[in-house]
């Protein structure tokens, strides 16, 4: 156990659970804001990767502009805050259209670039959209997801640190099967005793949302871990002191988002009414 580091990830992420609960447990414009700043810090941040990634590639200013733009723009149409009418959604599909067609047609590696630059708004944009039509159904829900992935990173980063041996990916060595197994089967047992002890949903539905939290999880960082990678990086920014950028700290959730909409919306009923 390096404990130094523990204790400068642990101040950080003191600082950012406030931020955190702040933007999740208050009115709906400050989730918003919240999920718009993480949006547009980790496509900055995707951008910068894909740089390095592919350095023939020129992202212009003007092109991370549209991206950010239309990725604002969708989230803005989820959002409940402005009631904006839902049905203008489908008609923003024409950006990620012009946005091919622009990068395609204006130079020799266009092709390649227009698929990474609407890659920004498959992979981070969705997501947090999911998140916020996710909250439309209940509060406790995105908080509940974005806590059993803490709890999931947290554990297996502990259990890895204690008793780790045994390698989990060549993508990310530090990544121990012990840890990753003991961060899972702890982040389960959280929620069996939440279900157990709550009133608003079942010991079932908050045991699949925590294998979203552990298994889609646990991909997403290795996704992103790979993306590092190929980019020749550490960290994909420098948002957070001991965590790295935006999406070192959001990639599980980036991945597992879209297993917890689907679920939810399909199978999670609340056993009774509640405020949240």
């Amino acid at each position: 156990m390096n404990w130094n580091t523990f204790f400068t990830r642990a101040g950080t992420a003191l600082i950012f659970v406030i931020i955190m609960l702040t933007g999740l447990l208050g009115h709906s414009l400050l989730f918003f804001a919240l999920f718009l700043l993480i949006q547009f810090l980790s496509i900055k941040e995707y951008f910068s990767l894909m740089k390095n990634i592919n350095p023939d590639s020129n992202y212009s200013v003007s092109i991370q502009a549209i991206v950010q733009v239309s990725a604002a723009l969708f989230l803005l149409m989820a959002s409940p805050v402005f009631e904006v009418e839902k049905t203008w959604l489908p008609a923003l599909l024409f950006i990620p259209a012009v946005i091919i067609l622009q990068q395609s047609l204006s130079a020799k590696a266009g092709i390649s670039r227009a698929f990474e630059s609407l890659g920004a708004l498959l992979y981070i944009c969705l997501p947090i959209v999911l998140l916020m039509l996710l909250r439309e159904k209940s509060l406790l829900l995105p908080l509940g997801l974005i806590i059993l992935i803490w709890v999931n990173d947290t554990m297996a980063y502990i259990v890895g640190s204690f008793i780790g041996k045994t390698p989990f990916s060549s993508i990310s060595p530090k990544k121990t099967w012990e840890g990753t197994i003991g961060g899972a089967v702890l982040t389960v047992a959280c929620a069996v005793v939440f279900g157990i002890y709550s009133q608003f949903y079942t010991v079932q539905n908050w045991v699949v949302l925590a294998l979203c939290a552990a298994f889609a999880g646990t991909l997403g960082d290795l996704f992103e871990s790979k993306l590092k990678r190929v980019a020749g990086v550490k960290d994909s920014g420098t948002f957070m002191p001991g965590h790295g950028g935006a999406l070192d700290r959001f990639d599980s959730l980036l991945v597992a988002a879209p297993f917890a909409y689907c679920y939810a919306y399909l199978f999670m009923e609340p056993l009774s009414i509640h405020i949240f």
